[in-house]
């Protein structure tokens, strides 16, 4: 999950570059959904990759317009069954 905060809460600025550039993703790296706060300051972006070199040269794409926290998550589900295998039997 990315946490993308808009430079100066510019909406409009990200979405004249995305329209203007594209989203400027990189092969392999898979853009799931994004959403955003309604002042424009955070966008939530789900992406899919298995090399964080990919999530690099796409935040260059963004360069200036906003700053980046990468946050790796897996599913609920992957979360749960990772767990599983270490939990005692149920009484």
């Amino acid at each position: 999950m990315i946490i993308e905060r808009f430079t100066n809460q510019d909406g409009k600025a990200v979405y004249a570059h995305l329209r203007d550039k594209g989203r400027g993703l990189p092969d392999g790296l898979k853009y799931i959904d994004s959403w955003v706060e309604p002042n424009y300051d955070r966008c939530f972006q789900l992406m899919e990759c298995d090399d964080l070199r990919l999530l690099q040269q796409w935040m260059l794409h963004w360069h200036g317009l906003a700053t980046f926290e990468v946050v790796p998550v897996v599913t609920g589900k992957d979360a749960r069954e990772a767990v599983s295998a270490r939990l005692p039997p149920p009484p």
